[in-house]
């Protein structure tokens, strides 16, 4: 008898805290799914158009951290004569105003690029070939847009610093001729311009 008394205090125990239970893990579920997101590949836009080959990944480091690693390819010759190649590693440390992956951020970035582009667009680039590497650093800023759960939209803008070592080649009527000099060149301004998709994994 003392036995059954128990047995029923303890359902009725049981019973009674089941709704707090199943409350707690429906919490715990939410919490979960909405958790900040740790992991994103993405590309910019603006460089698929022009044909360049572009993939990023992005990891978070802290809740108001991020590193992104973009890497961006272009290997094409536009015709016998005209020339539009780079190799670009641009990784930054980013500082998000509220979380990972959403709204305002400011980043610091570094780039460096090898690069072999000319007879293309006007002036200089048109008359001449220039062959060399860069390499050098910056400032970004940008905002992410929430899309749905897996995808968000990202606009981003950065200015800083390049060193531009080069050598330069004079156009003739179907080749380049000779090297007709080298040089170093310090450039300063946009550094980073993007419209990009975002892809969260995890």
């Amino acid at each position: 008898m003392i036995l059954l008394k128990k047995y029923r205090i303890g359902m009725f125990c049981l019973l009674a805290l089941h709704p707090f239970v199943q409350l707690h893990s429906q919490e715990e579920l939410a919490r979960v799914s909405n958790a900040t997101p740790q992991f994103a590949i993405n590309t910019n836009l603006l460089s698929d158009l022009t044909y360049s080959l572009n993939l990023g990944a992005e990891w978070a480091l802290d809740n108001n951290f991020t590193l992104k690693m973009p890497l961006t390819y272009n290997p094409w010759d536009l015709d016998n004569i005209a020339k539009y190649k780079f190799l670009l590693f641009q990784p930054e440390l980013r500082w998000w105003s509220c979380e990972p992956f959403s709204g305002h951020f400011f980043g610091l970035h570094a780039h460096y690029a090898s690069f072999n582009a000319g007879g293309i667009l006007s002036g200089n680039l048109k008359k001449y070939r220039y062959q060399g590497w860069l390499a050098g650093a910056g400032l970004s800023y940008g905002y992410q847009f929430y899309l749905s759960p897996r995808w968000n939209l990202e606009l981003n803008v950065g200015v800083g610093y390049a060193y531009v070592d080069y050598d330069k080649y004079e156009k003739c009527d179907a080749c380049w001729t000779q090297r007709e000099k080298d040089g170093v060149y310090h450039y300063l301004g946009l550094t980073q311009v993007g419209i990009s998709l975002i892809y969260i994994l995890k």
